[in-house]
């Protein structure tokens, strides 16, 4: 069974959930890169081609664990609804295609939040027996909140460039990500959850904007990142960076749709 069709039984009153998340680490060994599929993700995404690993990349290499772990009955919330609300990246040695990887996620933090619970989807990739590139995701289900929520984060910085934005990016990047998410691929999945049309991918938004600074900032380190708004597949969106800070905005209000640093 697909994972998507094990998202929408998820949806089904089929028995009480349980409380609390699994304690389950689920993995995957010597993964390798597939030089085809990462050429068509730079594509996709604006990277170079080349054998280096995006910063984003192996998320797209974790997620189909992540969709595994999220979609079992011994999770407590269904996956169709969740608001994926920030990311923390951390990159402790660059990698390659040719690096061999063990890929390990979990779920950890379940936690009250202004708008409902949250928790995190934990990955880890390992490379010659050694820590090479974690991330933390961390996931929103709205219910009845604790208060009211206010946005922290840097200051927004000025516009460096703007991008004209498409509906084939939905697809385009689903294809290389495997989130098929239909908010994100079709004008009826999306009006079904609210969405005038589809909505970017937050890590496609946020790979996007790495690539805008690729070659400028240093093979290790730390992302953090917010997801503020959704971005519609239309239209035109600005973007700025200091190589600090970088942001995603609304270029009539200045609203940020994403922000964060590096």
């Amino acid at each position: 069974m697909s994972v998507y069709r094990r998202a929408a039984l998820g949806l089904l009153p089929l028995g009480a959930r349980p409380r609390d998340l699994p304690d389950t680490t689920l993995t995957r060994k010597n993964v390798v890169v597939n030089r085809a599929h990462l050429a068509r993700y730079d594509r996709v995404c604006g990277f170079r081609f080349g054998d280096a690993l995006p910063t984003t990349y192996p998320h797209v290499l974790a997620f189909d664990l992540a969709m595994e772990l999220m979609t079992a009955r011994a999770f407590p919330f269904p996956v169709v609804g969740l608001l994926h609300v920030t990311n923390r990246i951390e990159v402790l040695r660059a990698l390659t295609a040719d690096d061999r990887l063990d890929i390990a996620v979990r779920a950890s933090g379940l936690r009250d939040h202004p708008r409902g619970r949250q928790f995190d989807i934990e990955a880890t990739v390992t490379a010659g027996g050694e820590a090479a590139w974690r991330s933390r995701s961390t996931y929103l289900h709205r219910g009845p909140g604790t208060g009211e929520y206010a946005a922290g984060g840097p200051e927004v910085p000025a516009t460096t460039a703007r991008w004209r934005l498409t509906p084939s990016i939905g697809p385009e990047y689903a294809a290389v990500s495997g989130d098929h998410n239909p908010i994100h691929t079709s004008w009826l999945g999306a009006r079904a959850f609210g969405f005038p049309g589809p909505i970017a991918h937050g890590m496609w938004t946020l790979a996007r904007g790495l690539a805008a600074m690729e070659g400028r900032l240093p093979a290790t380190g730390v992302v953090e990142t917010e997801f503020r708004r959704p971005v519609p597949l239309t239209g035109t969106v600005a973007f700025g960076t200091d190589l600090r800070a970088f942001a995603v905005t609304d270029p009539r209000s200045g609203k940020p749709y994403l922000i964060g640093t590096v």
